[in-house]
């Protein structure tokens, strides 16, 4: 039975896999030629964003040619680290948008921070380009509506980077527990663990000569600089940022999501806070997020962002609960199966170990197979594996459960559309204010 998986594993042709229905596609006039490249710009270097285009650049359909980034010195690293690997230096740009007005270009890889994320994508859709997009795809469950509209008016392929959806053995666990390999599944539990340090209290000073921060805020309502906050602590700011849960309990919800094969909760609820320094953090550093799907299913996730003791020995993870046993996963590429009992009578793992609390990285070679997903859905006919609305279903769960926090009340859910029921002060937090001009439009 085992050689027959792993069978599975090999003749799933990486990043092509058709994981779900419905994808849209994009009409044949649009698509590239065989022996066409795609033209990518890249907005966003400084950390995740520079993992990707260090992977792209040793895809052979890819080409970058733009580095776009409002830091100047991150822009540098973003052009270097591409010449490094094709010999050849793209265009650097502060602005992205100059790159949505060259029409070479087929699509735009969004890594910016969080806020940017929907209106850029938004952008990009309306200019015409395809678009990878980090996740959380979005800052709040409004800009993910709209992100939708804008791929299915513009007939735009958007892909959500969840690269997990391409890992051949999770394809394979998935495929498994939809055919009962633990019975009737009915209980997930997802979890997030890190030693995260204090980030201080941060000083209103001028802004530094690399850093375009007018550009950096874009869509958001202006805020001063704060020596504290770029680049990597606006995470845990409310005004740009969308907290553990999405920066990293994304991943896991939508494998439990993916799991379940659900669409929507209906009901759910959170506690947590900051509770380990007395600093500018605003989002929770601990919390618990309990989901209900209907009368038969529910889930939980665990953040601890400030610490890092493992759950089921791994720093994050999932693990599926049925009626006949359990089914693991440590947020790599690979799963156990355990019976009743408690029992291993199964595991299926594929290449290399990685680092699953990597904050930019865990494994560039997994990051591959979703790259190639969303190049190949460009070239050819093929369908995505996390099409953007298959994304904003798995970020509403994890925005769900920050309002829920934020309002200390439960929520009830239309599984219709994961609108929240009844409660027009959780409705509230369901947008945001934009910079007047910044407003995103379809």
């Amino acid at each position: 039975m085992k050689d027959d998986r792993r069978t599975f594993i090999k003749n799933v042709s990486l990043g092509t896999a058709g994981i779900i229905a419905g994808a849209p596609l994009i009409s044949r006039a649009n698509i590239l030629g065989a022996n066409e490249k795609v033209r990518i710009a890249i907005m966003g270097v400084n950390g995740r964003g520079n993992s990707l285009a260090r992977t792209l650049s040793g895809i052979n359909n890819a080409e970058i040619a733009f580095i776009c980034d409002v830091d100047s010195e991150a822009k540098a690293k973003g052009i270097d680290t591409v010449q490094k690997a094709t010999g050849k230096a793209p265009v650097g740009l502060e602005d992205f948008r100059k790159a949505l007005d060259d029409k070479t270009i087929d699509a735009i890889v969004v890594a910016a921070p969080d806020h940017w994320h929907a209106p850029a994508t938004i952008l990009a859709c309306n200019a015409g380009k395809h678009v990878y997009v980090e996740k959380p795809c979005s800052h709040n469950p409004a800009e993910g509506e709209l992100m939708i509209q804008a791929a299915r008016k513009y007939n735009r392929i958007v892909q959500m980077g969840t690269q997990r959806r391409s890992w051949p053995v999770i394809q394979q666990s998935m495929e498994q527990l939809h055919n009962g390999c633990i019975g009737k599944v009915y209980f997930a539990k997802a979890w997030y663990a890190n030693d995260r340090g204090p980030i201080g209290i941060g000083k209103v000073v001028s802004v530094p000569d690399n850093l375009n921060y007018d550009l950096w805020q874009g869509p958001a309502p202006r805020m001063p600089y704060k020596d504290n906050l770029i680049h990597y602590n606006w995470h845990w700011n409310w005004h740009w940022g969308t907290g553990e849960a999405l920066n990293n309990g994304t991943h896991e919800l939508d494998l439990v999501r993916w799991g379940f094969n659900e669409d929507y909760a209906t009901k759910v609820s959170s506690v947590g806070g900051r509770y380990h320094y007395n600093d500018d953090w605003e989002t929770p550093d601990t919390q618990i997020i309990n989901f209900e799907f209907g009368d038969d299913k529910s889930a939980m996730w665990e953040g601890r962002s400030c610490n890092g003791r493992p759950v089921e020995g791994s720093g994050r993870g999932v693990v599926f609960y049925g009626t006949d046993g359990t089914m693991f996963t440590d947020g790599g590429n690979k799963f156990q199966i355990f019976d009743k009992k408690g029992n291993m009578i199964d595991e299926i793992k594929e290449g290399e170990d990685i680092d699953v609390l990597d904050t930019t990285s865990p494994s560039g070679n997994l990051d591959v197979p979703h790259l190639n997903n969303f190049i190949n859905a460009i070239r050819t006919d093929t369908k995505l594996n996390a099409e953007i609305e298959t994304g904003f279903k798995s970020v509403l769960l994890c925005q769900l459960g920050n309002i829920a926090e934020r309002t200390r009340r439960t929520l009830n859910i239309d599984q219709n559309n994961g609108h929240i029921l009844n409660d027009p002060q959780a409705m509230g937090l369901w947008a945001r204010s934009y910079e007047p001009g910044w407003e995103p439009k379809i």
